[in-house]
């Protein structure tokens, strides 16, 4: 082989290397986008990988030979889920906006995570009753409640915020912003005419949580 012959060779094989790197990780994509919705019908326990094999296309030893197991697979369905709250919240509590700027937006990112994801008020429904809450603390998840509990006693201590209980309040707020999109498939029977997960709706909603909590919050 001569000199050229081989360095183009060599060019063809690291030119394709970011290729399949980009590849494999968009078909793993795939394979999570479709294990978390069969999860949230589900549960753990009850989805079935021939479900996720039909949705992807992907084949069953695909998806085993990059999760291994259906509980390998959860895992990481459960461990995106984590990152994700991690981005939507982390960046708050370390933020230069004063306190009860950053919990507005903090309730703000929460709605928002919940019109974006609605299904996984089941998911985590699923995980407490078949798993009890297991995989879950391995998403650490709880990083994200950690940081709106930071805000809330960055508050109390400007006194911006009233003297509060900072783990219960972060309950009762997390409870205000996901029983809309948790209880969704109930409340829609309520009155037909609001389209409960519309954009106008949604913005409707921010602003009645964000007036309720921030009423109950805020020092006078």
């Amino acid at each position: 082989m001569n000199s050229f012959v081989a360095r183009s060779t060599k060019t063809n094989k690291s030119s394709k290397k970011p290729r399949q790197v980009r590849d494999a990780e968009a078909t793993q994509a795939q394979i999570l986008d479709a294990a978390e919705q069969e999860f949230a019908r589900c549960g753990l326990a009850g989805a079935r990988i021939d479900t996720i094999v039909a949705q992807t296309g992907v084949t069953k030893a695909m998806i085993y030979y990059y999760f291994q197991s259906k509980e390998g697979l959860y895992e990481a369905v459960m461990q995106r889920i984590g990152r994700q709250l991690d981005e939507a919240f982390e960046q708050l509590a370390s933020t230069e906006l004063p306190a009860d700027e950053a919990l507005k937006e903090a309730i703000r990112a929460a709605i928002a995570y919940g019109a974006a994801y609605p299904h996984r008020g089941m998911l985590w429904f699923y995980e407490a009753i078949q798993n009890q809450g297991r995989y879950g603390k391995l998403s650490q998840w709880q990083n994200s409640f950690w940081s709106m509990t930071t805000i809330l006693e960055r508050g109390m201590a400007e006194k911006v915020f009233r003297p509060l209980d900072p783990f219960l309040t972060t309950i009762n707020i997390l409870g205000v912003c996901t029983f809309y999109f948790n209880a969704y498939e109930n409340l829609k029977y309520l009155d037909s005419n609001r389209q409960l997960l519309s954009p106008e709706m949604i913005e409707q909603q921010i602003k009645e949580a964000l007036n309720l909590i921030m009423s109950g919050v805020c020092t006078l």
